[in-house]
């Protein structure tokens, strides 16, 4: 009987690097047309007039970021203990208390979810021609 085949060892450093310059570049302020401004009255569009500040779009849309986040992170763990529990490298007693702490931490990601009206779909961000920032779970 042959084992089966192990996923390729996945350099996480590159991995975290590549995913922080993809969020850099889909975070970064784009001018807005002018035709999509609305009209100050003061000449020509300012910055303040390209970024809308409605202090409850802002507080959901940091929400949704700092959840994007920790949700990457929470898939990427996830998936180092499954390497390590496939390799054997942990006890019985640390790959209980790792799956145990995964599995509250998913179910704190939904409470997070519900409470600011967001899914967890709202969490992938489209990075474009990268695709979406997390991998399916």
């Amino acid at each position: 009987m042959t084992d089966p085949p192990r996923e390729p060892a996945v350099d996480l450093e590159a991995a975290w690097r590549e995913a922080t310059e993809a969020a850099t570049r889909a975070f970064t302020l784009s001018p807005a047309r002018t035709a999509d401004l609305p009209p100050s009255g003061r000449g020509e569009p300012t910055a303040m007039d390209r970024i809308r500040t409605d202090p409850d779009s802002v507080e959901r849309d940091l929400v949704k970021l700092v959840l994007t986040l920790v949700e990457l992170l929470r898939q990427l763990m996830e998936r180092q203990a499954l390497r390590r529990v496939d390799q054997g490298d942990l006890s019985d007693e640390q790959e209980e208390r790792v799956g145990l702490t995964l599995m509250i931490l998913h179910d704190r990601m939904g409470e997070l979810c519900d409470r600011y009206g967001l899914t967890m779909e709202d969490l992938n961000l489209d990075l474009g021609p990268l695709g979406p920032l997390l991998p399916p779970s």
